[in-house]
């Protein structure tokens, strides 16, 4: 009788053991799912963070970024330079070495004026048909205004010309429009693309 008593103990003991162990298992089970949560959460919140400081910068570089336009005035003799979302300073437009024609740096508006280009280029396309359309490359160095923070920068752009005879005059140059080549511009870029499409 004694030994079933015993038995029974020992057998409710170990059942107790058992639970004990379940029950520490569900705990330790329960921590580990507590601290994945946590880490999964944290993990989250600081990609979320990294999204929207990425997103952030982009969104002031976007609004630092020059985008020039031009404006065909004065029946081609000039283009009236701008940025819709920002103050330029000033601009200096820079033309191939090579082409014969003078650097511009307009004291008043930003202005590309046809009348220095007129004479090299006239010299270039003579002989060939009076009215004919091209390029010429030319480096644009800007200095504006993004918010407090002044800025320069330079760009390689292809000026758009065109040539029409006269009747008693020979040949005119009309200044179309400007387009971008390069948001980083330099001599050797300008230069370069000059010996590519010389006309």
């Amino acid at each position: 009788m004694s030994g079933t008593a015993g038995d029974e103990a020992a057998e409710r003991a170990k059942s107790r053991r058992r639970l004990l162990t379940l029950a520490e298992f569900v705990a330790v089970a329960g921590l580990i799912v507590a601290s994945l949560t946590l880490y999964l959460n944290w993990s989250q919140r600081r990609s979320e963070a990294a999204d929207k400081a990425a997103s952030a910068s982009a969104q002031r570089h976007e609004r630092g970024r020059l985008d020039l336009a031009a404006t065909v005035e004065g029946d081609g003799r000039r283009l009236t330079l701008r940025d819709p979302n920002h103050d330029i300073q000033d601009v200096v437009i820079a033309f191939p070495t090579k082409s014969g024609i003078a650097r511009q740096a307009p004291v008043g508006d930003p202005v590309i004026d046809a009348d220095p280009i007129a004479g090299p280029m006239l010299a270039l396309t003579d002989g060939q048909a009076d009215t004919r359309e091209g390029r010429l490359p030319v480096l644009i160095t800007t200095r504006y205004w993004d918010g407090d923070s002044a800025r320069t920068v330079s760009g390689l752009y292809d000026l758009i010309w065109s040539t029409h005879g006269r009747l008693l005059r020979g040949r005119t140059l009309r200044l179309e429009g400007l387009r971008l080549r390069d948001r980083n511009g330099t001599v050797a870029k300008l230069d370069a693309a000059w010996t590519a499409r010389q006309p």
